[in-house]
């Protein structure tokens, strides 16, 4: 009999194939006495194991092939520097030493106090950096364990054509998979936002993660589908259930070719109205995928990832280097970099760890306000933006405004150090556009006043619509209600695009909305005419722009913004998704 299970589609596309499950034996750690003349062993033990399980990540590195994008082997650099960090490595032995216990229950005591302090984030990017830590250390500690390590984790054998099916899988292990030939996977816990779904898609991985207790209701060898583009996963599945999902492999696989063919098309709709298609990124990998998907430029780089898994402040090289790269990539096309985009919660200074136990940090110290309260932080930022500004077209976007004299504030100090670069001969563009990030409700409301404040507008989606709606978008007992099609949500989208209209100030929006083709259509009946999404749905947004026409579209939404029926207005949103699949 067919079973379904449902969890997170964290990488689109259709995978067939029989399951391997990996049985990991649970890492169950106990604490024992250590007696004083064999505390110093027990560290020395706790010293090997952490250098085996660097040795092992750098034969993994070894084994990538030359042609496999730069920043997917980033991810196992970045996982060789954590055991670098003595927030890693030196605790647990202060921790053995002091308790005088076992290497496995210092190791097991650090790592909670760490996952403990990332689980209290709000940001549910930097939360998914919990991974990163659990991944890292259970590798050490299978070592102290003398865990067997599971077969996808040889470096014998093939797995070719199968769908693997465990409890968590590390970008390790997501490099392992593409080595092995598995098809796709499926997992018990983990996030979108986590590193291993972010190399799955990369390398076109489908699969589905957070499917609880996967390992007891699916069976070693039976036949499996995921289903990536709805987070579904069929067990044991029947002739006919198979067929219609092989159809579906299919048909997705002539549908990507047909998009293909839009790259070089114009983004126009059947009337006439141009439409810019810009990009989202964050990895070179992506700025390879916007290129080839026809992106006219970048409407949103984000530069956090540069933060993470670190305790010293990036410097002004190190941007100036990701900035250079990046504007390198895409020539003359506009380029725009957002400014540190972090919670008070990101421990990466000892003065932003201080703030790390706000009660609710996303009403906290966050974004553009940490910038401005802790300039040791934005500054070098800001210097590599302005530097990078003489390369080419770059515009500097603001995040979570909520107050123009949040705007004066940074134009303050981006002109000071404009200031600097003159007198020192430093090229730069002195008139590098300046925006800004409509993510608060009374920014919105506000923003003729931010229009005439900033040369750009883009709207965030992600956190407009929770704080539109007062609820946390990761919490699963509210999620539900985390709704772009709330009536009052589209209300304040209209009123965003209107005003900004109005003042002749150009706007576009950046959040995830903006990527959904299932509201391509609303958003051109709004008024929106530049759109910035990740490079592997902008050829669907493409496609629906250049099969829609703005008048009728026009016309529906505006009814809908008169409404107060909600079942009229349902009505009227299915209208407008009606013909997208």
């Amino acid at each position: 009999m067919t079973i379904a299970l449902h969890g997170s589609g964290i990488s689109r596309g259709i995978a067939l194939g029989a399951a391997h499950i990996v049985q990991r034996n649970a890492l169950e750690v106990l604490e024992y006495a250590v007696a004083e003349p064999d505390v110093e062993g027990e560290v020395e033990r706790l010293s090997a194991a952490v250098e085996e399980a660097k040795q092992g990540l750098r034969e993994l590195r070894a084994r990538i092939p030359p042609n496999t994008p730069a920043d997917i082997a980033a991810f196992l650099d970045t996982h060789l520097l954590m055991l670098e960090d003595p927030t890693l490595t030196d605790e647990p032995k202060r921790l053995l030493r002091e308790r005088r216990c076992n290497a496995e229950w210092a190791l097991k005591l650090q790592r909670d106090a760490l996952v403990s302090a990332f689980d209290r984030m709000n940001d549910a990017y930097l939360r998914a950096r919990r991974d990163d830590v659990d991944h890292v250390i259970n590798r050490v500690l299978r070592i102290l364990l003398n865990h067997a390590p599971a077969k996808h984790e040889s470096a014998e054998g093939s797995l070719e054509g199968l769908i693997l099916v465990a409890d968590d899988l590390s970008p390790a292990d997501a490099l392992l998979m593409q080595q092995h030939g598995i098809v796709g996977f499926v997992t018990e816990y983990g996030g979108p936002t986590s590193h291993t779904a972010i190399i799955a898609r990369s390398l076109g991985l489908p699969g589905v993660v957070g499917v609880p207790h996967a390992r007891q209701y699916l069976r070693d060898g039976e036949p499996l589908i995921v289903d990536g583009d709805e987070g579904v996963v069929l067990g044991d599945a029947d002739t006919l259930i198979l067929g219609y999902y092989r159809t579906r492999r299919d048909d997705r696989q002539k549908r990507v070719s047909r998009l293909a063919k839009l790259k070089r098309a114009p983004a126009v709709t059947l009337d006439g109205v141009p439409i810019e298609l810009l990009a989202n990124v964050e990895l070179q990998t992506d700025f390879d995928l916007a290129r080839a998907a026809g992106a006219r430029g970048v409407g949103l780089y984000r530069t956090e990832f540069l933060y993470m898994n670190r305790l010293d402040v990036p410097s002004e090289a190190e941007h100036f280097a990701l900035y250079k790269r990046l504007i390198e990539a895409f020539r003359q096309q506009p380029v725009t970099i957002r400014t540190l985009d972090i919670g008070a919660d990101k421990q990466t200074s000892a003065s932003v760890s201080s703030r790390a136990n706000t009660i609710n940090p996303a009403l906290g110290m966050r974004a553009v306000r940490l910038g401005l309260k802790e300039p040791e932080l934005a500054l070098p930022q800001l210097r590599a933006i302005v530097r990078a500004s003489a390369l080419g077209c770059v515009r500097l976007m603001i995040p979570m405004l909520s107050h123009v004299d949040e705007v004066a504030q940074m134009r303050g100090l981006i002109q000071g150090i404009q200031a600097e670069y003159v007198a020192q001969g430093i090229p730069h563009d002195p008139d590098m556009p300046i925006g800004g990030m409509l993510e608060v409700p009374a920014a919105v409301m506000f923003a003729d006043g931010f229009a005439r404040t900033l040369d750009f507008l883009s709207i965030g989606t992600n956190d407009l619509i929770q704080y539109a709606v007062a609820i946390d978008r990761v919490n699963e007992e509210v999620s539900y209600l985390y709704d772009p099609l709330n009536p009052g949500v589209v209300r304040l989208i209209d009123t965003a695009i209107r005003h900004a209209d109005a003042a002749e100030c150009p706007i576009a929006m950046c959040g995830e909305m903006a990527g959904d083709p299932r509201y391509t259509r609303l958003l051109l009946g709004l008024g929106l005419r530049a759109f910035s999404v990740h490079p592997s749905l902008l050829l669907e947004v493409k496609q629906i722009i250049t099969e829609s026409e703005v008048a009728p579209l026009r016309k529906i939404v505006g009814k809908a913004l008169r409404t107060t029926d909600i079942v009229r207005f349902r009505e009227l949103m299915r209208s407008l998704s009606a013909s997208v699949d």
